[in-house]
């Protein structure tokens, strides 16, 4: 459906232009900032469809469920509870999660891999209808992983973007309505600036990509937590990365109003020698985004990146207990799902309790977006740090 008029940036995206122009320029050196153009979004075929599905997913008190993991990190989840990395394993495990009844009530969008978008439950029931039928959005992810970015400080830039309009089409025709790409910045190796720019680049090309085809774009420069670095410089590199993403956005005639983001929350490294609050983290984090981050964007849905379930669940309530120009939630894999894999074991017989335990998750991570978490009576395991060093999909 066509839209029936022109969607312009608004005048408060000028925070991530001035972040743009800082970045280009330190303060004191010398020389005049190059001229910049303030694009205008054209509407294509899908915007009013695009506004309508990111505004559904960030929807009060609902997050995403990501279930994207590749066969091979989907196979080592397997293989922590005993069973072999087959499609039938891989099918039993997925549909646990997307059967489980009342899931709507706490997700709004599941995130899939390419393999589950195709597959249905032991009963025929495509995996997508399953899905609709509890008010929750199909996602899929669409990049093809991370490789070797050559010339940089030992750092990795995302591929897929071959093909990616062709594939897209396929995944709008088989009930997918949003995407998801993940490229990641190491602080550890600097980051280097060529990594930044290809990291960018890459998610505004996949971002223009993914509208042209009926899907909202998940923004996803993940800053990862490994090295032993202060909140203060990840605060300064999430700052630099997220006015280079949104440079490019524009540049690439992005609806800011069609897209979803999934940013790193503001921590410390994980060897950093001191563990910040869920009131720390949440200071540093809203600065960053109310620094970067136009309000015209509908959702900010939160990674986890290896916190335990409860830390990822406390900063996410933090950071609601103010309110916020946009809808702030989760798009939590490993913290949703751990205690869940742990409860199943593989076993027909622990079905029930393993998809009760997913609804006692998503439950406390919707309290969470509404700032009404408490963490009192949350077991042993939930606290578990997810935490792996070099983590790959």
């Amino acid at each position: 459906m066509a839209s029936s008029s022109i969607v312009k940036l608004n005048a408060a995206s000028s925070s991530w232009i001035a972040g743009r122009q800082s970045f280009n320029q330190r303060p004191g050196s010398a020389g005049p900032l190059r001229s910049r153009r303030v694009s205008v979004i054209r509407a294509g075929s899908y915007t009013d469809e695009l506004l309508k599905t990111a505004k559904s997913i960030a929807s009060p008190g609902r997050g995403i469920l990501a279930i994207d993991e590749s066969n091979a990190t989907c196979g080592k989840r397997l293989a922590s509870i005993g069973l072999d990395n087959t499609e039938t394993n891989r099918q039993a495990y997925r549909q646990l999660l997307l059967t489980t009844p009342g899931l709507g009530d706490y997700i709004s969008g599941a995130i899939l891999f390419e393999e589950t978008l195709y597959q249905s439950t032991t009963d025929g029931k495509k995996f997508v209808d399953c899905l609709r039928d509890e008010n929750i959005v199909p996602g899929i992810k669409v990049d093809k992983g991370l490789v070797p970015l050559p010339g940089s400080n030992n750092e990795s830039w995302c591929q897929g973007l071959d093909g990616l309009a062709s594939r897209s089409a396929e995944y709008y025709k088989q009930g997918a309505r949003f995407a998801k790409w993940r490229t990641v910045v190491s602080i550890p190796c600097g980051p280097s600036a060529l990594a930044v720019k290809e990291a960018a680049w890459g998610l505004a090309r996949y971002a223009a990509i993914s509208q042209d085809n009926g899907l909202v774009p998940i923004v996803e420069p993940e800053i990862l937590l490994d090295g032993d670095h202060s909140i203060e410089r990840t605060l300064e590199v999430a700052e630099r990365v997220w006015s280079e993403v949104f440079y490019y956005l524009a540049e690439n005639n992005v609806v800011f109003e069609g897209i979803l983001l999934k940013p790193s929350m503001v921590t410390p490294g994980a060897e950093h020698k001191e563990k910040a609050s869920p009131e720390t983290i949440a200071k540093y984090t809203l600065t960053m985004l109310k620094r970067r981050v136009p309000p015209a964007v509908p959702g900010i849905m939160f990674l986890s990146g290896g916190q335990s379930e409860v830390e990822a669940t406390l900063n996410l309530n933090a950071m609601n207990k103010s309110p916020n120009p946009w809808h702030v939630s989760f798009s939590y894999a490993r913290a949703l799902q751990n205690t869940v894999l742990k409860t199943w074991q593989g076993r027909p017989e622990n079905l029930e309790a393993a998809q009760k335990s997913l609804l006692v998750r998503a439950k406390a991570n919707s309290l969470a977006q509404l700032g009404k978490y408490s963490a009192e009576g949350e077991s042993e395991e939930a606290k578990k740090g997810m935490f792996v060093k070099g983590y790959t999909y």
